[in-house]
């Protein structure tokens, strides 16, 4: 006997559809969007209410912020272990499943840890919170429901319990991931500033992005040094100072003193000029067509002050100059460029 399977058929996606599928994604955002102001209206102006005490409570932990949840919940709670720890507060996340077989030996009794469950019944979570405790640690919950078993075992909870999910089915986790995101984010921005927390310490916590190349980067890290920095004195035949810019490629060419201090720089620019006035240089000395007292930058200074001289005065190079005037280096544009500072 043969047996026929019957293929499904693909769903048709006509205009009706389309128009259905932006009607849901304005829902979508609009629920997600009442849920976070809903939020927001849970919070006052005192002291002792839970979101203020729970940063209290963050800002004088000693040790780290552990974060902690199961399924949706361990999503959120690891991206805002991310962000606490991109923005000043050392933290971590640990799955609850792991931590009752040995993870939570990370925990100490220095650290505050945030459980995060919308029901606030994850029995993974409510299996390691009695040895949280025991620990000494602090807890903080962040739950839908405040009567919840994790809600009242916790120091500080936050509700971030929403009226309804985005989710059709009133089922999928989505508004409530998104407010207990949000609250998050809130509390990492507060510890943010209450740490006093700069753009320098960003970058810190990104040398790799683009913020932490430009905040961490110095002109000492790229500039061109030794004998790759072109350079005469300022008796030197131009024709002679030209080879010497045609040789280092930099377009240009310093113009040092006898103790090495930098008096002038000459350009392809220059040149260009000298020769669109048709004047013979065959017999010039450099340091009657040199631009005297040039723009320089000392070593110590970021690339990215380099990068704002150099876009000011409209130049594509500068001379690097310790303090007392003697030539360090030199920085072409593309070597910004190379070093992704722009």
């Amino acid at each position: 006997m043969s047996v026929t399977h019957e293929k499904n058929s693909p769903h048709h996606f006509d205009n009706a559809a389309a128009l259905r599928a932006v009607q849901l994604a304005r829902q979508t955002l609009e629920i997600e969007a009442q849920a976070i102001l809903d939020l927001n209206s849970r919070l006052t102006d005192a002291a002792d209410q839970p979101f203020a005490r729970a940063t209290a409570l963050l800002l004088s932990c000693s040790g780290r912020v552990v974060v902690s949840g199961m399924g949706k919940s361990g999503h959120i709670a690891r991206k805002i272990a991310a962000t606490l720890a991109s923005t000043g507060t050392p933290a971590l996340f640990v799955h609850p499943g792991e931590a009752a077989h040995g993870d939570l030996g990370m925990v100490t009794e220095a650290d505050a840890v945030i459980a995060i469950s919308n029901s606030g019944e994850s029995d993974e979570l409510l299996a390691i919170v009695p040895v949280i405790k025991r620990l000494g640690a602090k807890l903080i919950s962040m739950t839908g429901r405040p009567a919840s078993s994790l809600a009242k075992l916790a120091d500080v909870h936050l509700d971030v319990g929403v009226a309804r999910e985005a989710c059709p089915l009133n089922l999928a986790p989505t508004a409530s991931t998104t407010a207990t995101l949000a609250l998050g984010d809130a509390l990492a921005v507060a510890l943010l500033d209450a740490r006093g927390f700069r753009e320098e310490d960003f970058a810190r916590s990104h040398p790799g992005g683009a913020l932490g190349r430009r905040l961490l980067t110095h002109v000492s890290d790229v500039m061109r040094t030794g004998d790759a920095v072109p350079a005469v004195s300022p008796e030197t035949p131009l024709p002679q100072a030209l080879l010497e810019v045609s040789r280092k490629g930099m377009g240009m060419t310093a113009i040092i003193d006898g103790a090495a201090r930098v008096i002038g720089i000459f350009t392809d620019g220059d040149l260009r000029r000298l020769i669109e006035q048709g004047q013979d240089f065959s017999k010039t000395l450099v340091r009657d067509v040199m631009h005297a007292n040039p723009r320089v930058v000392g070593p110590g200074q970021l690339a990215v002050e380099a990068v704002e001289l150099m876009e000011e005065f409209r130049i594509n190079q500068v001379l690097v100059t310790e303090a007392d005037g003697s030539l360090a280096g030199a920085l072409h544009i593309h070597d910004l460029t190379r070093a992704k500072v722009i």
